[in-house]
């Protein structure tokens, strides 16, 4: 039994509790815990205060994850889950990422009341987004939509669809299937037309350094191939230094004992588009990833970055 109740950090959004959750259900079949045993410590972060401004412009994806870092490193909470594709290209020294869950569906979901697909919406159409990379896409593919900012919870971005404020918007439908809300998905998004971002998806369990008893317990809970497939990803991330700034979209698979990464970068203005592709071993995941982001970099220049 274990000597100690555990601590998991979390925002506090349906969507983050339900990945705690789906967390401490894990941990609670591979070791003899109880729910009682494992302590849910929800944490307000920079990124759920600040609601009314895009994330780019008020520090990205770190806004998600400051408060609950600190947690980890004064030892209030002994790990912390998040979403992966919200986590900065690099981690603070002292923390580490300690695992991967199973991944859910990778795609982006197009969501509307009045149209079927982002192609059958109208000419001049309103498309409520507060990705950057969304948005570049969108404009690769509609440059006649207005795109408008939309923030919020999967509840606050339907209200606002119903109320008029745009006609369609996206999001992940790993999140909505996670929630149980599937049916809210107009449209899953081929992965040929619209590239997800880096790790979407997936779900990260970050821990301290060295703190091998927490490390040894999440074992059993890791997942090998979301591990490599994402670890791609981010190496393309890592490599552009990605952010909440930077139009940046990849997407690996597996197959046997090789990774197939597509990656992409986008102007914010979606003129301009950068893709490649990359395979290798499994083994070099994130060295394929840091290649393909190499070949981005030369092809675009000063264009990104601009």
């Amino acid at each position: 039994m274990p000597a100690r109740k555990l601590k998991i950090g979390t925002r506090g959004s349906k969507l983050a509790l339900a990945q705690a959750y789906e967390t401490r259900k894990k941990l609670m079949a591979a070791h003899r815990y109880q729910e009682s045993d494992i302590e849910i410590v929800i944490i307000k972060t920079t990124g759920d205060r600040v609601q009314d401004r895009a994330l780019s412009e008020i520090g990205g994806k770190g806004l998600f994850t400051k408060e609950i870092e600190e947690a980890l490193f004064d030892k209030t909470i002994d790990l912390a889950v998040h979403s992966m594709k919200d986590m900065p290209a690099i981690l603070p020294d002292g923390l580490i990422m300690a695992g991967l869950l199973e991944r859910e569906d990778p795609r982006d979901a197009f969501i509307s009341n009045t149209a079927s697909s982002l192609m059958d919406l109208p000419q001049g159409a309103k498309l409520g987004s507060s990705s950057v990379r969304r948005a570049a896409q969108v404009r690769a593919l509609r440059p006649d939509l207005e795109i408008v900012e939309f923030r919020g919870n999967v509840q606050t971005r339907m209200k606002k669809l119903n109320d008029g404020v745009a006609d369609a918007t996206f999001l992940a439908c790993a999140g909505l299937n996670r929630l149980g809300e599937a049916n809210l998905i107009t449209q899953a998004m081929p992965i040929t037309d619209m590239l997800p971002a880096p790790a979407q998806g997936a779900i990260g369990i970050e821990i301290r350094q060295n703190d091998d008893e927490i490390a040894d317990l999440l074992k059993p809970l890791r997942h090998k191939e979301t591990e490599i497939t994402v670890g791609a990803e981010r190496g393309f991330l890592i490599e552009l230094d990605g952010s909440c700034r930077t139009p940046l979209a990849a997407h690996a698979t597996l197959n046997g004992d090789r990774v197939d990464l597509i990656v992409m970068a986008l102007t914010t203005d979606g003129q301009h588009r950068f893709e490649t592709s990359r395979q290798g071993p499994a083994q070099n995941a994130e060295q394929i990833g840091r290649e393909a982001g190499k070949e981005i970099a030369k092809m675009a220049g000063d264009k990104l970055f601009a």
